[in-house]
């Protein structure tokens, strides 16, 4: 394997979750205070599950995100 490749395909793929997964909370969250579904002083509880069906990986990633 190489270790040099396997580790910039690994940054690669996080930055693509990171910045569609900020994009996507961002939109659901101003929709939510839109529609008044939100005042804006809410903690909301995040959840990630990330899957690699190739190695068996299932794992849950689970975290607070304070609006106000």
């Amino acid at each position: 394997m190489d270790e040099d490749r396997f580790n910039m395909e690994v940054r690669k793929f996080l930055k693509m979750v990171g910045v569609t997964s900020q994009r996507e909370i961002e939109q659901a969250v101003r929709a939510a205070l839109a529609a008044k579904q939100l005042s804006g002083n809410e903690t909301l509880t995040a959840k990630v599950v990330l899957t690699i069906d190739g190695v068996g990986l299932t794992r849950i990633i689970a975290g607070d995100i304070a609006l106000g």
